[in-house]
């Protein structure tokens, strides 16, 4: 019998980065799990013909018990579409148990999905468990007792605005779909953004490329140099970058926090931090395009570096302008300053805070993109 030759290939449709709940710095709490059911939303940047889900217990000290998930299109909110709810297995088998420190991938599940898709993932975590989580991922989760995995609506749910243990998405696709990984903090995550829109400045690069997608690898609170919220960027470039199926291009932003949380790094400092960047890309077989550092100078939070971080700022920019080490650097500072006062966000792309983008902000991020020196791939 003829064996029929596929083409199909596994690329990143979704991701989510995660941190350790046990960080001793915390943006948001953490949130432990026993007997509970979590729904948790999904937007798929690509589409394909199935789909694959990834879970983690990579900051576990103890297994991590999955006793039972679906997956869905969403309907709106929490509700789902009940004729598309479809089991997602394991190794053939509905439950599983994650061992501390690992990472696993889901069986293919019959579920074709286009891009923009709005799934809702349902799990069942009959055990007790802290998982690790993303802070600001600029969309709501619910979480109620019991499995209610099948349920179209899930009544009486407390509402979170966290993501827990899901890492990503993958999309079955039949060609060679390039994906453009967003590799950074809160200014990819989407804080500021209107929550559940979709508005962050990956959202909007998405809708201008014409061929493949961005997936979105930003954690709020996120440095360059220093672990503290999350891994730092140098340290988890490998596992957030590189290992993304299908990624052909890095697009990175870094450098706030390492000027104005717990001690403002050097300009010499964050200079060679974005050179080992750079060249941990390229010897990936990645290009990567930096931007540019944003302006800070109206955050109104307690404690931060803001006065000692902004000649700093300026140092750095005027090194990325003209450096050659990436493949080309977009000015994202220029385009969100205040002209009348540079180290300020423009008023109307202010988001309130003094330090994150609006949404016509994160949009003026993703416009300053320039299309034309991404590869051939997405042309």
């Amino acid at each position: 019998m003829e064996v029929p030759m596929t083409s199909e290939r596994w690329v990143a449709g979704f991701r989510a980065p995660l941190v350790n709940p046990a960080e001793e710095i915390k943006l948001a709490e953490p949130r432990a799990f026993a007997g509970e059911t979590v729904r948790q939303v999904v937007r798929v940047a690509g589409g394909g013909s199935r789909l694959r889900v990834r879970l983690t217990n990579r900051y576990g000290t103890d297994e991590l018990v999955i006793g039972a998930a679906r997956i869905a299109v969403r309907k709106a909110g929490g509700e789902i579409v009940p004729e598309s709810d479809i089991e997602v297995r394991f190794a053939g088998s509905a439950s599983l148990r994650i061992p501390a420190g690992a990472d696993i991938a889901s069986d293919p599940v019959e579920l074709a999905v286009e891009a923009g898709t709005e799934l809702a993932l349902s799990v069942y975590l009959p055990e007790p468990a802290l998982p690790a989580f993303a802070q600001f991922p600029v969309d709501t989760s619910w979480i109620t007792t019991g499995d209610r995995t099948g349920d179209a609506v899930l009544s009486d749910a407390e509402e979170t605005a966290a993501r827990f243990f899901l890492t990503g998405v993958d999309v079955a696709v039949d060609s060679d779909i390039p994906v453009l990984v967003a590799f950074g903090d809160s200014w990819f995550e989407g804080v500021g953004s209107t929550h559940g829109a979709n508005r962050r400045s990956v959202d909007v690069l998405n809708a201008r490329l014409a061929t493949g997608w961005a997936v979105n690898q930003g954690i709020s609170g996120n440095r360059l140099l220093t672990d503290e919220i999350g891994e730092h960027g140098l340290a988890r470039f490998a596992r957030d970058v590189p290992s993304v199926p299908g990624a052909a291009a890095v697009w990175a932003n870094f450098g706030i926090n390492d000027l104005v949380l717990a001690g403002t790094a050097t300009a010499e400092a964050l200079i060679t931090g974005f050179t080992a960047l750079a060249e941990q890309a390229h010897a990936a077989g990645l290009p990567i395009y930096a931007n540019t550092i944003g302006p800070f100078g109206g955050a109104i939070y307690p404690g931060l570096a803001v006065a000692e971080g902004i000649p700093v700022r300026n140092a750095v920019n005027a090194w990325l302008r003209t450096t050659e080490v990436f493949d080309a650097v977009f000015d994202v500072a220029a385009a969100v300053e205040n002209s009348a006062d540079p180290d300020f966000i423009r008023p109307e792309f202010d988001s309130g805070d003094g330090m994150h983008l609006n949404d016509d902000g994160a949009r003026a991020m993703a416009e300053t993109v320039d299309l034309t020196v991404l590869p051939r791939a997405f042309h």
